[in-house]
């Protein structure tokens, strides 16, 4: 259905637990229906949608509404929204890009806040 970009990241997201067809947990190589609903855990979103039609060949992302409803409540999207509204950096105008240094501390708080939305996901 498109929610990863590759087929590997979708058979490893399957094998972690992140995806669920009808409230179970799913392998990679379980067939779906239609009618089905597919819950999908990124990040700390969980993506909801449900099968309209099954396909036999890769479709073009524009084709996705016509075979998968996306039933994904807004206060799930709005989850998208925290860290961006919660962390705030700012560089002083003409510093140019962040040393390695400077580099490394702005990943190691992406990494602390990712850790702790995983967490409360669990």
């Amino acid at each position: 259905m498109r929610v990863f970009k590759t087929r590997s990241d979708a058979a490893e997201a399957c094998r972690t637990g992140k995806v669920s067809v009808n409230g179970t947990s799913s392998k990679p190589s379980r067939e779906i229906k239609c009618g089905d609903t597919v819950a999908v855990r990124k990040m700390q979103v969980t993506y909801t949608y449900k099968v309209l039609e099954l396909v036999s060949s890769r479709q073009p992302a524009k084709n996705v509404p016509e075979y998968a409803l996306d039933m994904t409540p807004q206060s799930e999207r709005d989850k998208l929204l925290v860290p961006r509204e919660t962390i705030f950096i700012t560089r002083d105008r003409g510093t140019g890009r962040p040393t390695k240094k400077e580099r490394r501390e702005i990943d190691g708080l992406m990494d602390d806040l990712t850790f702790y939305y995983d967490e409360e996901d669990d």
